[in-house]
């Protein structure tokens, strides 16, 4: 057993012995239903703030993301970084946070498909998006354990890389069982303060290892790569090699978060007024370190002899890091075990909840008692786990395809489908039932196009839109995302017979008197 080795497993043991403590010691936030899915809706600023972050982040970013357009765009990529804290995180929490957490807690929504259903007065709705949310969530976690091989292997040679997701799947289930929400709300800001320390140590070292900011940049200057890049110093230039491309893959990421079940649902544990406030500059200042850091950290993956046609994009971090000392290296695994387990943390209780609350719940006669939904909740998130590791591991083996493409589009499907109903139905009153149905069926239905396409099942090269369209699935994302926040309204004006009776009722909520004290507000 080698020294890296040794020294990584030490900080492992210790890592996941924390984490099973925090869910011990966070069970009596978990009695009923409220808090085990909102943590009955007390989470603080600093919290709420990192739960958000690390739910956003994971080894998806660090290794996949980071390494292919780092490769692909160089020191442009950080734009991707600082994206994901402006659009992803600041406009998010500024456009979304307040009026979530006040929509929410009004008509008692515990889940993004709970609030379709109460908002829009539609059973259907709640079930619809309790089914997307279930089925692609499970590719999109299967896919965090992706990023955890290639750097397993690198500090743990000859161990098999199948034994690192069930150790990882199992200590992750069994604290967010234990502990609910606030567990992993307290585990995020642990896993959140670890991943800051993590990614300005590993740049620190990347970049001394290469003679310090100044030679590195010189040294990619100097580097060229296949068209479009065959350019000396694309790869250090400000826009980088592919300047469309690259504002796709920010919208994607970006804009994406504002529809995500696991992302959204942040805000509707958050606290208080000042909570949001706080929230919003931490999640921002985190964001613009972990993402804009690892981006950036990813530009310099075309100084490294790599060979990304026969071993693939995710080589390229852990090719990186491999130089580095045992200390970085241990550091580095604890890091992106932090990111990937927060964000399965999140997905796990997300689905569970989801499946319970707005699926079998709604199909029962008989109402079920607090007890048995939590019982229920605990179950599939049990079987949410199992499920998304054993995919992971079949396709880390077998490299199946189908497998693949689904997690690419996952992303694509869960923000197009909900993005725009989400949005609208927090701010525009004449939201209709009929257009959120178009969303969802839009928004899917363009990603599930998209994996015929990847796979081969359908051929539109010789149709020029839907070839640019269907290029890959970001792409096909930014375009389901786009095209759902102009077809809702459009398709509401049309349909005013489908908008929900009691609307005014709805947003009278944001009308409610509350009394603060003169230092809270100046207004008359």
């Amino acid at each position: 057993m080698n020294e890296t080795m040794i020294f990584s497993l030490i900080l492992i043991i210790c890592f996941f012995a924390l984490m099973i403590c925090i869910g011990v010691r966070s069970r009596k936030h978990a009695k009923d239903v409220n808090g085990f899915v909102l943590g009955s809706r007390s989470v603080g600023p600093w919290l709420s703030a990192f739960a958000f972050g690390t739910s956003y982040f994971s080894a998806v970013i660090f290794v996949g993301y980071a390494g292919q357009f780092g490769w692909n765009f160089g020191l442009a990529s950080t734009w991707i970084g600082l994206g994901n804290a402006f659009i992803g995180s600041l406009l998010a929490w500024s456009i979304l946070g307040r009026r979530t957490r006040i929509m929410t807690q009004h008509l008692s929504s515990k889940t993004m498909p709970d609030f379709f259903g109460n908002r829009f007065n539609s059973k259907g709705l709640k079930i619809g998006a309790s089914v997307i949310t279930f089925l692609f969530l499970i590719p999109y976690t299967a896919s965090l354990f992706n990023g955890l091989s290639r750097l397993f292997s690198m500090a743990f040679e000859g161990i098999d890389y199948s034994v690192c997701v069930i150790i990882m799947a199992a200590l992750t289930g069994l604290y967010v069982l234990i502990g609910g929400y606030m567990a992993t709300a307290i585990n995020d800001f642990i896993q959140g303060c670890i991943m800051l320390i993590g990614i300005v140590l590993v740049i620190v070292s990347v970049l001394n290892d290469n003679g310090g900011l100044v030679e590195a940049t010189k040294s990619l200057a100097a580097t060229t790569g296949d068209a479009p890049a065959d350019w000396q110093g694309a790869f250090s230039s400000f826009l980088g090699p592919n300047p469309v491309f690259l504002l796709f893959v920010v919208l994607l990421t970006s804009l994406g978060t504002w529809g995500l079940p696991q992302m959204v649902g942040k805000f509707y544990a958050i606290k208080n007024e000042d909570s949001i406030k706080k929230g919003t500059v931490i999640s921002t200042l985190f964001a613009i370190i972990v993402a804009g850091g690892c981006y950036f950290l990813g530009g310099f993956g075309r100084l490294y002899d790599i060979d990304v046609a026969a071993e693939g994009f995710d080589a390229v971090i852990p090719t990186m890091l491999s130089t580095l000392s045992p200390i970085v290296i241990g550091i580095v695994i604890v890091l992106v075990l932090s990111a990937s387990m927060s964000t399965l943390s999140s997905l796990v209780l997300t689905s569970g909840s989801t499946i319970t609350l707005d699926f079998i719940a709604p199909m029962k006669k008989k109402e079920m008692s607090e007890k048995k939904k939590m019982l229920t909740i605990r179950l599939f998130i049990f079987v949410f786990v199992v499920i998304s590791a054993v995919i992971a591991i079949f396709q880390a083996k077998s490299k199946n395809m189908f497998i693949a493409q689904m997690m690419g589009v996952s992303w694509g499907a869960l923000a197009g489908a909900f993005l725009a109903p989400f949005l609208y139905g927090l701010y525009f009153k004449k939201t209709s039932k009929a257009a959120v149905v178009v969303s969802f069926i839009y928004g899917v239905g363009l990603e599930v196009i998209q994996l015929l396409v990847s796979l081969g099942a359908i051929d539109v090269s010789n149709i020029p839109v839907l070839s640019f369209v269907f290029t890959n699935s970001l792409y096909s994302g930014v375009f389901a995302m786009v095209g759902g926040l102009i077809l809702v309204p459009i398709i509401s004006l049309l349909t005013p017979s489908s908008r929900p009776a009691n609307v005014d009722k709805i947003f009278s909520c944001y009308k409610d008197k509350k009394v603060v004290d003169i230092t809270d507000s100046l207004g008359q």
